[in-house]
């Protein structure tokens, strides 16, 4: 006779064998885990926005390369990402906890430069997720600004002043719905996972159907017209269009073939979005704005997924003490059982980090280059340390074998070429206001004078107090976390 083992029964052995592993790395389970495998997957594949990515930075592809970056540009940059990725999941497999790049840093590194080099790679890794819900948050800003020109006819001019009342607008209320029980936030990735995928195959299939005959494209056209609006030459222009997303190769084949020929009149319209003017042209004023709103709902989904996953990071970093206030941030709410601090942390930098819209244009698009950078260098740290220093490195359940050098050499060097290629302005013939500030703020980011990084399985009663103890003394010290009662 067959003995059912209850659900409830094998998800406690689950959470019990999980908070085994984190005990091994000096941890203890604080944030409930009430996501399933299927809402992990949700919030991954909504957190990556197929659609509202390339949505956002479609004014990339267009001039540097035009069809040939959008269809093609996977074919050259997948083999990279996939090396990447396949890198970084050893890493994960080995040690899967919160923060753990920077974990993996401190485990892999020479006891000389790992409090060092840990530092950076958790410092790096949150400048990326606050700057990447900024980018973000602004990117529907400007959606919701071209949302406005489509329903007034393209006579509509959105101010700064208002561009930045909307994104304010728009951050306060993903805090508080990032506020909201773990339960909550998985329950809605369901709903976020099928409105991507409805909207992903609506794109697909009905923009080519929709779309006059006047306006399609060939497919010579589309698949093999290399166009460069931007003045680099032509290898240069096509690596600058990897800066766009690369995995929404479906959507970007359908806007190849319903974009028209006229790319420069595309990329210039008075609506401001390259892809809001596509589905202008193709489906009139009351399809194209009822589509672009759709689109504007999910990159508010991925913003919303955007803070979820750096607040949790910005709480892990805290957790070691290797923030500024650490001993506030790393507070579990006790009504809500998350981070709230640290969402609203977040929040606060997001809102300082929009008012460089005031500065220039290329000051806030700059910001998206700058999370890029910022996660390559969270990457490539500690993948480098595995190799290269003497440690005790041992696989999880995924594993490379033999192919885990080579694969590393190639992810690493990959992101090397790259953050060099984001250092670089949009068109050759740059001023002052649309140079790429890149560089200037990551060198900053390298003379910051912030709290010693203490890798250790938790902040102790000193570290609250703003006194760092010794490692030894960290590491005997016992696990905590300070629940606030609301």
């Amino acid at each position: 006779m067959v003995t059912r083992v209850p659900a409830t029964s094998k998800q406690h052995s689950q959470q019990g064998a999980d908070e085994a592993v984190l005990a091994k790395l000096g941890y203890k389970q604080e944030l409930r885990r009430e996501f399933t495998p299927l809402e992990v997957s949700g919030l991954a594949f909504s957190y990556t926005g197929v659609l509202p990515g390339i949505a956002s930075v479609l004014f990339y592809a267009i001039p540097n390369g035009g069809p040939v970056a959008m269809v093609w540009g996977w074919a050259v940059a997948g083999p990279f990402i996939m090396c990447i990725g396949l890198a970084m999941a050893e890493l994960a497999s080995a040690a899967p906890t919160s923060g753990g790049l920077y974990y993996w840093t401190y485990s892999l590194a020479s006891p000389r430069c790992r409090n060092f080099l840990s530092w950076i790679v958790g410092y790096s890794n949150t400048i990326q997720t606050i700057t990447g819900v900024a980018s973000v948050n602004w990117a529907c800003a400007i959606q919701i600004a071209a949302a406005i020109s489509i329903a007034s006819n393209q006579t509509y001019v959105t101010t700064n002043e208002q561009l930045y009342g909307i994104y304010t607008a728009l951050i306060l209320s993903h805090a508080v719905l990032v506020s909201l029980g773990t339960k909550v936030l998985a329950r809605l990735q369901r709903l976020y996972t099928f409105v991507n995928l409805c909207l992903c195959f609506t794109i697909i299939i009905a923009l080519p159907i929709a779309t006059p005959l006047k306006d399609r494209n060939s497919a010579s056209f589309a698949l093999g017209s290399f166009i460069n609006l931007a003045g680099w030459p032509s290898v240069f222009a096509f690596i600058l269009s990897f800066t766009a997303p690369l995995y929404s190769i479906g959507i970007n084949i359908s806007l190849a073939f319903c974009m028209g020929t006229d790319l420069g009149s595309v990329l210039n319209s008075p609506i401001g979005q390259p892809m809001a003017q596509i589905l202008y042209t193709s489906l009139g004023q009351k399809g194209g704005l009822a589509l672009w709103c759709l689109i504007i709902s999910t990159l508010y989904i991925v913003t919303s997924n955007s803070l979820l996953v750096g607040s949790r990071q910005t709480f892990a970093f805290a957790r070691d003490g290797a923030l500024p206030f650490s001993r506030y941030l790393y507070r579990i709410n006790g009504y809500t059982k998350t981070p709230v601090n640290t969402v609203w942390f977040d929040t606060a930098c997001v809102l300082v980090i929009g008012l460089l819209a005031f500065v220039s244009t290329a000051a806030i698009n700059a910001v998206f280059t700058i999370g890029l950078t910022a996660s390559y260098v969270s990457y490539i740290t500690p993948i480098t340390t595995r190799f290269a220093f003497k440690n005790d490195f041992k696989p999880g359940p995924f594993h490379l074998g033999k192919l885990s050098l080579p694969v590393a050499v190639i992810a690493v060097s990959s992101m090397i070429f790259m953050i060099i290629v984001f250092f670089f302005p949009s068109t050759p013939q740059t001023t002052v206001q649309e140079m790429n500030y890149t560089v200037v703020v990551l060198g900053g980011v390298h003379w910051f004078k912030g709290p010693v990084t203490n890798l250790t399985p938790s902040i102790t009663d000193a570290c609250r107090d703003g006194n760092f103890v010794s490692e030894k003394e960290q590491r005997d010290a016992e696990l905590s976390v300070s629940v606030v009662d609301v």
